[in-house]
């Protein structure tokens, strides 16, 4: 893999660098690698080696991020690298996610794919977005910073499917190029982030709040675990939450299915899912989608009439009633970026 000089690091005496990319704030001595497993000091500068090396490249519906209030029923070009920094046993791309170039195993191969050339393809095949997803897209920034300014200059769209366990800095950096994000939120607890993920929740919901401050659209998804995050107390506490950022963030409640290392936790009962949407309508989210959960949860619907106005089958749109983004019933405006 060919390495580039990472962004958004300083340098120590000593060789040291400070990466300031995630919430990690990874402090690395030569020749070290960051959690990520694809940042490397080496000699005193802070290097990626993902740069245009992507282990994923697929065309999807948006709705499949998911996004629902973000150009329903287009395509998007979705890219990724290895690494995360994240370590979720829960993981459900883990194959990917899981590798790194730290654990000096070589992992898996990637594919060159300039950044030149990712736009190249969006625009061939008729993608309005570009979605830096499957993997943490914050971990390969620079690849997705420089795509995402070549994506905006070309009059595509961009967004993150992200962990939020990015910096402000970053934030601030990628805010010019990035339309949207949708992130997960995955516990309402301190304690589960440091043992589940080994990571902390208070970054996240600092980023959540810090992309509604730059306009950045946001969705969030919660993939409800049985057992781990399906209290009332804990899904109440994501809805409170959101609720105060502003209730008009779409919160997308996903199905578990046993992958990774919960192999022994079995999938979510549907009736769960329903319960934590009727919390969420309780406390004032107006847009609440079920994932994972074939022909139910789908629909975007009018908060104010009740009118159906986008209808889903699994990640396909079988009709979009919007008009002018706005009910065509009531007139109400409905939230997000729809042209």
């Amino acid at each position: 893999m060919a390495r580039r000089e990472a962004m958004l690091y300083h340098k120590q005496e000593g060789k040291k660098v400070v990466c300031s990319l995630c919430a990690h704030r990874c402090v690395l001595n030569e020749g070290q690698f960051g959690i990520c497993g694809v940042r490397q000091n080496i000699d005193g500068i802070l290097y990626t080696h993902v740069y245009e090396e992507a282990i994923a490249a697929h065309i999807d519906p948006i709705e499949k991020k998911p996004f629902f209030h973000f150009l329903p029923g287009s395509k998007s070009l979705s890219i990724a690298t290895i690494g995360c920094n994240f370590r979720c046993p829960f993981c459900q791309n883990w194959e990917i996610s899981q590798t790194r170039l730290s654990d000096g195993k070589g992992g898996l191969r990637s594919s060159h794919l300039p950044v030149k050339e990712v736009v190249r393809q969006a625009l061939l095949n008729d993608c309005q977005s570009i979605s830096y997803t499957y993997t943490e897209p914050t971990i390969f920034f620079e690849y997705a910073f420089e795509a995402a300014k070549l994506a905006k200059e070309s009059g595509l769209k961009n967004n993150f499917v992200t962990n939020g366990y990015m910096t402000a800095e970053a934030l601030e950096e990628i805010k010019p190029y990035l339309d949207a994000a949708n992130v997960d939120l995955k516990f309402f607890r301190d304690e589960s982030y440091k043992k589940m993920c080994k990571a902390r929740l208070q970054p996240v919901l600092d980023s959540i709040r810090k992309m509604r401050e730059l306009g950045i659209w946001v969705e969030v998804t919660t993939l409800v675990i049985p057992g781990s995050n399906d209290s009332e107390e804990e899904l109440r506490g994501i809805a409170r939450f959101l609720v105060s950022v502003d209730r008009d963030i779409p919160w997308h409640l996903s199905r578990f299915h046993p992958d990774y290392e919960f192999l022994d936790t079995p999938a979510t009962p549907v009736s769960t899912l329903r319960k934590a949407r009727e919390i969420g309508r309780a406390e004032g989210l107006r847009y609440i989608y079920l994932g994972n959960v074939w022909g139910e949860g789908e629909d975007t619907v009018c908060p104010k009439c009740g009118t159906n106005l986008i209808r889903r089958e699994g990640f396909w749109v079988k009709s979009n009633l919007l008009q002018d983004s706005q009910c065509p019933n009531c007139g109400q405006k409905i939230a997000g970026i729809f042209v």
